[in-house]
This record gives C-alpha cells, sequence and structure tokens, in this order.
C-alpha cells in the first residue's frame, strides 16, 4: 500500500470516529433535552386544579330543655341561612413522576385524590332563646358542622366532584400529548398509555 492510500485509510478511520462520536453526541444531547422538556412540563402542571361551587341553603335550629322535673321547657331557636363556597381540588405538586431516559418513558407514579373544601357563611336570623336556654359557642359550632356535612354530602351526589375529574384530565392528555409528540412513552400503573381513551380510566 503507497503513502497515498494509506494516509486516505488514516483518514476515512479517524472521519468514521468523528462521524460516530458526533452522531452519538448529538442523540446524548437531544435525549437530554427532550427530557428536560418534559420535566418543565410537569412542572408547570404541577399546580392546583381548583373547581368551585356555590350553594345556598336554608335551615331552621331547634333546641328544647325540660326544666325543674320536667315541670317547665325552655326553647331557643334560629332561622339559619348558609352561602358555602366549596372547591374540589387536585394538588398536582404531589404528583409523582420518574422520567426513563434509557426507555424514553415519563411514568405517572402517583396521581393525588381530590380535596373537597368548604367555606360556610352562616348567617342567624329570627334568634328566640329563653333565659335558662341561651346560645353558646357550642350551639353554633354544632350548626356549624351539621351544615357542612350535610352540603358535603349534596356536593358529592352532585357534578362538581366529575368536573374537578375533568380537569386533571386536561392536565394529564398535555402531558400525554407532550410525550407521543416526542416519541416518548406514557405509563401509569405499569401500563402504557396508548391513547386518550386508557387516560379516561385513569381515577375512575
Amino acid at each position: 500500500m503507497n503513502k497515498f492510500g494509506f494516509g486516505f485509510l488514516i483518514a476515512l478511520i479517524l472521519f468514521a470516529g468523528f462521524w460516530f462520536f458526533y452522531q452519538g453526541k448529538q442523540e446524548r444531547e437531544e435525549l437530554r433535552a427532550s427530557s428536560e422538556l418534559i420535566q418543565k412540563q410537569v412542572q408547570q402542571v404541577g399546580k392546583l386544579i381548583v373547581t368551585e361551587g356555590y350553594y345556598s341553603k336554608v335551615f331552621t335550629f331547634k333546641n328544647s330543655q325540660n326544666l325543674f322535673l320536667n315541670l317547665l321547657t325552655s326553647n331557643k331557636k334560629a332561622l339559619v341561612i348558609v352561602n358555602a363556597k366549596a372547591t374540589v381540588e387536585y394538588d398536582l405538586r404531589q404528583l409523582e413522576v420518574e422520567i426513563d431516559e434509557s426507555k424514553k418513558t415519563l411514568i405517572l407514579k402517583k396521581i393525588p385524590e381530590p380535596v373537597l373544601n368548604i367555606y360556610p357563611d352562616i348567617e342567624y336570623y329570627d334568634v328566640t332563646q329563653d333565659y335558662f336556654n341561651s346560645f353558646e359557642a357550642k350551639d353554633y359550632n354544632k350548626i356549624k358542622n351539621s351544615v357542612t356535612a350535610q352540603i358535603r354530602t349534596q356536593i358529592e351526589k352532585s357534578d362538581l366532584m366529575e368536573n374537578s375529574r375533568e380537569r386533571l384530565m386536561v392536565e394529564l392528555t398535555n402531558l400525554f400529548v407532550l410525550t407521543k409528540s416526542m416519541g416518548w412513552t406514557l405509563m401509569y400503573e405499569e401500563k402504557i398509555i396508548e391513547n386518550q381513551e386508557q387516560l379516561e380510566l385513569i381515577k375512575r
């Protein structure tokens, strides 16, 4: 082999080595960029999703006490008007994810449960009370707890919880679309999410 042929062979080997190194570096940089983009998207959806509802109810509170060997009855009562705000929240800061760069997979490890909060605004009208049976702090607490419990039951039977779940699905769909567009895989409970119908089964 002459010097020209030997030099050409060396140059070819060096070029091939440089090419493979450059290609490998590009792939690593693209993978790192994809991973960082997905992490950024997860951080962006790590916000509080809130669905709000407003409820009004009217209650009548009555209480009677027997006094002096049941010879007398002491009464108290009030008309209670309640305007309550209710929020259903998913704190997506508690969303636990794992990024497997080698398999290009985003793994949803934990999806937070919804939290129902009720903020009642209570007003009292037509309050009547006897001397031996007057309103006390424990009565107001009892009324507030009773009102909150009744509204909670009403909300749990309403579509407010479902509306909040739909908001959650919007955020998860954004993650699905992002991973799909970048050639990544979204996984939940060791199952690959291949379409939005599978997302709809989550948290049912």
